[in-house]
């Protein structure tokens, strides 16, 4: 079984799917927003085929902490979403991971259109990795 992470955005959906063990992101692809019931049809079937058992969503917030205009389109995206699929959804605080993305696809000297349509995806293997990290406490020895 998979984590799933959606990038929300109001143009595309930013999509990153976890290997089997639950230790890596991988970038996935992006669904376009609209139309809507595509991009629900779309997720619900990554959701199928991937075999995941639990989404992640992106939960923007301003860099004191509040919520949004941002936030509250995510909160009636994961309301629709949430009568769309059968796993549980979990947001998780995605700030900067858009910016992390961009400066991450442009030092790999990804360049313009190459790395907007890449933007999305690797937001939201940030995302998850994030997630992911924080589930399993870092063992050192030493």
């Amino acid at each position: 079984m998979r984590i799933l992470a959606l990038d929300h955005g109001t143009v595309r959906v930013g999509v990153a799917v976890s290997d089997p063990l639950k230790m890596i992101a991988q970038p996935l692809e992006f669904i376009p927003a609209e139309p809507f019931p595509e991009c629900l049809n779309r997720i619900k079937e990554l959701v199928r085929t991937n075999e995941v058992e639990l989404i992640i969503i992106g939960m923007p917030r301003n860099m004191d902490g509040s919520y949004g205009e941002a936030a509250a389109r995510v909160r009636e995206f994961v309301a629709v979403l949430k009568d769309t699929v059968a796993v549980p959804l979990k947001t998780w605080d995605e700030r900067l991971t858009s910016v992390l993305a961009e400066r991450f696809l442009r030092e790999g000297n990804v360049k313009g259109r190459d790395r907007k349509a890449k933007v999305d995806k690797t937001a939201a293997a940030l995302l998850l990795q994030s997630y992911l990290d924080s589930l399993t406490p870092a063992s050192f020895e030493g």
